[in-house]
């Protein structure tokens, strides 16, 4: 029975590994979070303070 050579095995790895990276990079950017800064003046602006006295 034949066997694979090392020049394949490390070409496997190689392919392997980069559709694994590009996969991952694909998930983390195609989630596109909300900053902060936005929160916190949409907070700012709801709770304002009416004094009745």
């Amino acid at each position: 029975m034949p066997q694979m050579a090392p020049i394949n095995w490390l070409f496997l790895f190689l392919m392997f590994s980069m559709i694994f990276l590009l996969f991952n990079m694909m998930n983390y950017y195609s989630i596109i979070p909300s900053s902060p800064k936005l929160n916190l003046l949409k907070m700012m602006k709801t709770n304002s303070l009416n004094w009745k006295w």
